[in-house]
């Protein structure tokens, strides 16, 4: 396998980890936000969901397609408690995120995978989504 399909599966699996971990922050985020913020961000939580499960999906099945082996163990977790914690703990995350995306890109580039790198800058499109509404959301002076 050349090097450079390797790098670029190894940065995939980095990825896939990655993603598992956000659904598990956010499942767990949804599952214990409490207090007034309950209401709001509840459904925000579980709405982010299906978005990082559906990367996840995906960066799976490129793997395996470029010869890999797709992981199975997620990225650690925290469990903050407080909700400003966990809005600054998801709003870090996706920011990562896009920053990997990015290189996953370049890398996609330069092995001619043109199919990954357009889906890679949807993913980014749809991280900068779920950042920017973190931001906003941090944005609320009554989190302290």
């Amino acid at each position: 396998m050349d090097q450079a399909v390797k790098t670029l599966i190894d940065g995939l699996n980095e990825d896939l980890a990655n993603e598992y971990a956000s659904v598990i922050m956010y499942t767990y985020n949804a599952a214990t936000v409490s207090g007034l913020s309950r209401q709001v961000l509840k459904p925000f939580f579980e709405q982010e969901v299906p978005d990082e499960l559906g990367h996840a999906s995906y960066l799976a099945e490129k793997i395996s397609m470029l010869g890999g082996i797709p992981v199975v163990k997620p990225a650690p977790v925290e469990q903050p408690k407080e909700v400003k914690a966990m809005l600054e703990q998801a709003l870090k995350a996706e920011t990562e995120t896009i920053e990997r995306y990015k290189q996953r890109l370049e890398q996609a580039d330069a092995v001619g995978e043109i199919a990954l790198k357009v889906r890679l800058e949807d993913m980014i499109a749809d991280e900068t989504r779920h950042k920017e509404e973190l931001q906003r959301l941090l944005e609320d002076p009554r989190l302290c």
